[in-house]
């Protein structure tokens, strides 16, 4: 049986009200009604120049100025990664209850239509990237295969969590090389922590889906996990706060580190205390709740 959704797991209309008409469907598009996923995108990217610039100390002019690029770059990003998500899957959305009402999927927009406005986005992007140095700008570039191909995954693979992580987590790298202008390996470990958050925050955003996705044949960890999800997740968070302290250990030290790391710690622990994998409701609200969890490792790094 196909379960009911409630609508508002899919679009909150009301936040999008104060826009023209004509321009509801695109900020869809963009989900710019569920501003979560920005957060999540742009997140890693403040982690990676936090890090990099020593803390807030260390910020000065220059580094508020790329928080600002970050910012317009991950709003953009995510609206173009949301769209070519859309494009890739408009047929396969029509058949899960929380994604039947997506523009592409229900016709509102037509597909030549989200790709004139995911060109709009993408160029728009690029004279941004192209205000950083050499190797920012080739990592931004590297990224794009990332991005194109990652909605694909959940047809070949049972985890495309994974390469989501890998995708979405390419900003810990930018934000490290912009003030740098290399990466180092505190870069490196910075991301394979960002992976392993990506992995337990989407993995609980997918049982959202998991009934759905198995009668459309769409893979995920969700499903491969199944009720040994609560674990895996566990270790996935667990890993995320290991390479986060190495990072911040093999950059700058100190041990008021040992009690900074502690703070994401008990959210990942409450997270795995309150979430209900087969609760809808839950998953989301968990799934939300890692909003905090990233500013709390900002935190980590901006001290």
């Amino acid at each position: 049986m196909t379960k009911s959704v409630n609508t508002k797991a899919h679009t909150d209309i009301k936040k999008l009200m104060f826009l023209p008409v004509f321009m509801r469907p695109y900020a869809q598009l963009m989900r710019l009604d569920r501003p979560i996923g920005i957060w999540l995108l742009l997140l890693p990217g403040l982690w990676g120049i936090a890090l990099a610039s020593g803390g807030i100390s260390g910020l000065g002019l220059r580094g508020c100025y790329y928080i600002v690029l970050f910012v317009i770059g991950s709003i953009l990003m995510r609206g173009a990664g949301c769209i070519i998500n859309d494009l890739w899957d408009r047929d396969i959305d029509k058949m899960v209850e929380r994604t039947k009402n997506r523009p592409l999927a229900s016709g509102e927009v037509a597909p030549k239509d989200g790709l004139l406005f995911l060109a709009t986005l993408l160029l728009i992007s690029l004279l941004i990237l192209l205000q950083f140095n050499v190797t920012t700008i080739l990592l931004g570039f590297l990224a794009i295969p990332l991005i194109v191909s990652y909605p694909l995954m959940k047809r070949v693979t049972w985890w495309p969590q994974a390469f989501l992580g890998l995708t979405f987590n390419f900003s810990a790298l930018m934000g490290f090389s912009a003030v740098t202008g290399e990466i180092a390996l505190p870069a490196l470990l910075l991301y394979l922590g960002g992976i392993f958050w990506t992995l337990g925050y989407d993995t609980i955003y997918a049982h959202q889906d998991k009934e759905d996705d198995a009668l459309a044949g769409i893979k995920s960890t969700a499903l491969k996990f199944g009720d040994k999800s609560k674990i895996w997740v566990g270790a996935f968070f667990s890993a995320c706060v290991l390479f986060v302290f190495l990072a911040r250990l093999v950059e700058h030290g100190g041990v008021l580190l040992l009690f900074l790391i502690i703070v994401p710690l008990l959210h990942f622990v409450w997270q795995l205390k309150k979430w209900k994998p087969d609760d809808q409701s839950s998953s989301l609200l968990i799934f939300k709740s890692n909003m905090v969890v990233g500013l709390l490792i900002l935190l980590v790094f901006m001290i």
